[in-house]
């Protein structure tokens, strides 16, 4: 038996990184999902490999029309939406002066008003059955900041208070909205920021400095450990959390060792 067995979901940005390990390991546990992306060929790929549980879906998260769309074409292959995982999301890296308008509001577009959408559309088919569950992909840059990413920041930020409002107005009808904040994220994301020569993987590895033994772990495993994070919540495990933050971050935001010092 998987937790999710019996459930059907949507899954954004599904063709790589956070969206995909979610997909795959989602119908390890059960359930049956469409894959949500604009990457129609990898996202297709993936979606066929996981054969008759898994459908694609061209999904444009900014566009209202590709919402329906893909939330008719789900009830109609399905029958139902228990699950939503609002993961689809672009990062730009900017100092705020170099930062254009256009590409500001390009940030947020996708990852706050994607994520609006998403909740809107499925809405009334989660209060109809009474049911749901809404995991919305925020960031630990929704909980701190870094420099350079006043867009980003920006966007994750505005997902947390999203997931709050949305957990009080849905609530009553049997729906829950939480919120995980992962320190790992699709390695896609970060290639362009990251100087030329630099491995990729080493300079993720280190992102966990508090947790030795994580350090050396592949990308794609942390990004597991998120989607099992993710499971979590769309299960019934997570029956009584809703409106809430849940941190996969390695330690990021517990606070700095001092070394040289007891306990260092």
């Amino acid at each position: 038996m998987g937790r999710l067995d019996g459930k059907v979901a949507i899954v954004t940005g599904a063709a790589r990184g956070t969206g995909e390990s979610t997909a795959r390991l989602f119908v390890e546990e059960g359930a049956r999902v469409v894959l949500g992306d604009v990457l129609d060929d990898p996202c297709e790929a993936v979606a066929r490999e996981l054969g008759s549980a898994a459908a694609f879906q061209h999904l444009d998260v900014t566009s209202e029309a590709s919402w329906r769309a893909a939330v008719e074409a789900t009830m109609e292959r399905f029958g139902t939406v228990d699950v939503l995982v609002n993961n689809a999301g672009v990062l730009l890296m900017a100092a705020i002066e170099d930062t254009a308008l256009e590409d500001f509001e390009r940030v947020v577009r996708v990852n706050q008003t994607g994520t609006f959408l998403g909740i809107k559309s499925v809405a009334g088919a989660m209060k109809a059955a009474r049911r749901g569950s809404i995991v919305n992909i925020a960031s630990i840059d929704g909980l701190t900041a870094k420099n350079g990413l006043v867009a980003y920041a920006s966007s994750k930020w505005a997902v947390r208070g999203i997931t709050r409002v949305a957990a009080l107005e849905l609530g009553k009808f049997g729906v829950r909205v939480n919120a995980v904040c992962p320190e790992a994220g699709s390695t896609a994301m970060i290639a362009p920021y990251v100087p030329a020569g630099v491995d990729l993987e080493k300079a993720v590895s280190f992102s966990q400095p508090h947790l030795a033994p994580q350090r050396h772990r592949a990308s794609a495993e942390k990004i597991r450990d998120v989607a099992k994070m993710v499971v979590f919540l769309a299960s019934e495990d997570s029956a009584s959390c809703t409106g809430a933050d849940f941190t996969v971050d390695g330690g990021n935001l517990a606070g700095s060792v001092v070394r040289g010092t007891p306990g260092s």
